[in-house]
């Protein structure tokens, strides 16, 4: 198989202050191969893909593309010069620009650009892709699935040997998802090798032909797809045997307190500016409920009206049994509602801000900006959650944007657990973070649940809604179209549901 590698990294090592973040990496790939890069959030994933790229240069180790010996890289161009392209999952085109502007950008090296060229050799490397996207077309008018193929076309088109896909489908629907793997497997059959970086474990098994496993900045090993089952691949990335995740819940038990059938929120009616039609809805105390549906159906909607954070048109809420007025965030925050957004860098982190400072954000707007805490009293807050949620960080002082994803999340949620919440709304709480730090938000829910809080959870993954869930509030087409506990918690009876059938 040697002949046939085009990409071979050996001894990878890079620290940075405090931290190893690759320990004698090696990683090959293979032309014509799709070869997912596997590990939890702060593995190495991102440094190792850093490296291979040019943005970080290596403490030792060796590049070799092709078995042409050893290669320097010390910046993105010298990749991109070498055939490797990436392709981030944030798209990093300019959406005021046609298709084939983006696709051609930077290339003309200052001479006078041949549109009518330039849009021929665009349509004609989208056809060959088979994209449904035209050369002339905005880029803006462009569904996110097909802004990402337009990126892969670029790399694809820049004599690509190696492509890095980064959480490529992060954002895209089942469709979606279906559409850019036809594109991958086009690819591999035309000889390109692809690096897939991914927290989906369903998406690797259906696309992929080998896994390498990273962990603590260490390599764990390679495997081909055939060999390595899902729960191998899951210990193996958490470092510890697990048979499954199922029995997440059996660990948490469930709240015994005399108010156990109190409903701590209750909403009738309620709608907003969101589109959703008109929805009844309530929680108990220590229960964990659930928004599920497909993409677009409208759950996030549900919470965001419930939380005030979309303007809210009609129904009516009532706490413990009593009318409030919720119209805005803060009225909520101070009913003792808090909400984890779906977005966590558009809504949730404040990026060049301190984790500590992102921690105490929503404590000091309830008390007033006014009344600012003490140092000692935010350090202290802070090292507290560190310590609870178990939040990988240098120190309080670090910027919150230098973290992992997962890491991220732990902040945020850190942020409104500060707040000692009777109501915690978790929209997408485990989206795109590594599978460790997901049972740890899993465990953490039930565990707060059994305290007395009363928490509703939304995921994409409807097995990780089973399991934290106690009851289910079904949506289609943005309306409430049924509710599911006990026996009737399955996946069948939730896409039976979804799908209307009687």
């Amino acid at each position: 198989m040697e002949d046939n590698r085009v990409l071979e990294m050996r001894g990878i090592v890079k620290t940075f202050p405090g931290v190893k973040a690759l320990q004698n990496v090696d990683f090959s790939l293979n032309k014509g191969e799709i070869h997912a890069l596997m590990g939890e959030n702060g593995a190495g994933k991102s440094t190792l893909i850093k490296v291979l790229t040019g943005v970080y240069s290596k403490d030792a180790g060796t590049i070799t593309l092709e078995g042409k010996g050893e290669v320097a890289i010390h910046s993105p161009q010298d990749a991109q010069k070498n055939g490797i392209s990436t392709v981030y999952q944030e798209i990093t085109l300019c959406p005021n620009l046609t298709v084939a502007e983006n696709m051609f950008i930077g290339r003309g090296e200052g001479k006078i650009t041949n549109w009518k060229k330039m849009n021929e050799e665009a349509d004609k490397l989208l056809q060959s892709l088979e994209i449904p996207a035209k050369a002339k077309q905005q880029l803006s008018n462009c569904s996110i699935a097909v802004q990402q193929m337009v990126a892969i076309a670029r790399a694809v088109d820049m004599d690509c040997k190696v492509l890095i896909l980064d959480e490529p489908t992060s954002s895209l629907d089942e469709q979606e998802v279906e559409k850019l793997f036809g594109l991958m497997r086009d690819l591999k059959a035309r000889g390109v090798g692809i690096i897939f970086v991914t927290h989906f474990l369903d998406q690797v098994y259906e696309v992929c032909d080998k896994i390498t496993v990273l962990r603590d900045g260490q390599l764990v090993g390679e495997y081909e797809i055939k060999d390595l089952p899902r729960v191998q691949l899951v210990a193996k990335m958490l470092g510890k045997e697990m048979d499954d995740l199922s029995d997440i819940k059996g660990e948490g038990g469930s709240y015994e307190g005399a108010d156990a059938d109190e409903r701590v929120f209750e909403a009738s009616e309620l709608q907003s500016n969101a589109g959703i039609k008109p929805f009844d809805f309530y929680i108990k105390k220590g229960e964990v409920n659930g928004f599920t549906g497909l993409l677009g159906s409208g759950r996030s909607e549900c919470v965001r009206a419930i939380f005030g954070a979309d303007r809210v048109l009609n129904g009516t809420v009532k706490m413990h049994g009593k009318e409030v007025k919720i119209g805005k965030p803060l009225d909520a925050m101070k009913h003792g509602i808090a909400y984890l957004p779906e977005d966590r860098k558009g809504d949730g982190i404040i990026g060049d801000l301190s984790v500590k400072e992102n921690i105490i954000l929503a404590l000091q707007v309830l008390t007033g900006f006014f009344k600012p805490f003490s140092k000692a009293q935010v350090n202290a807050f802070a090292e507290e959650y560190i310590k609870k949620l178990n939040i990988k960080t240098a120190s309080v002082d670090t910027p919150i944007k230098s973290l992992s994803g997962g890491n991220q999340q732990k902040v945020i949620l850190a942020r409104w657990l500060l707040m000692h919440p009777e109501y915690l709304i978790l929209d997408e709480p485990t989206r795109g973070i590594d599978v460790g730090t997901k049972v740890d938000i899993q465990k953490l829910v039930l565990e707060l649940a059994k305290e007395g809080m009363s928490v509703t959870f939304i995921s994409s993954e409807t097995d990780e809604m089973l399991r934290t869930c106690s009851r289910l509030v079904v949506m289609r087409d943005r309306k409430v179209v049924g509710e599911l506990s006990g026996g009737d918690l399955t996946q069948n009876k939730i896409m039976s549901t979804i799908a209307g059938d009687k």
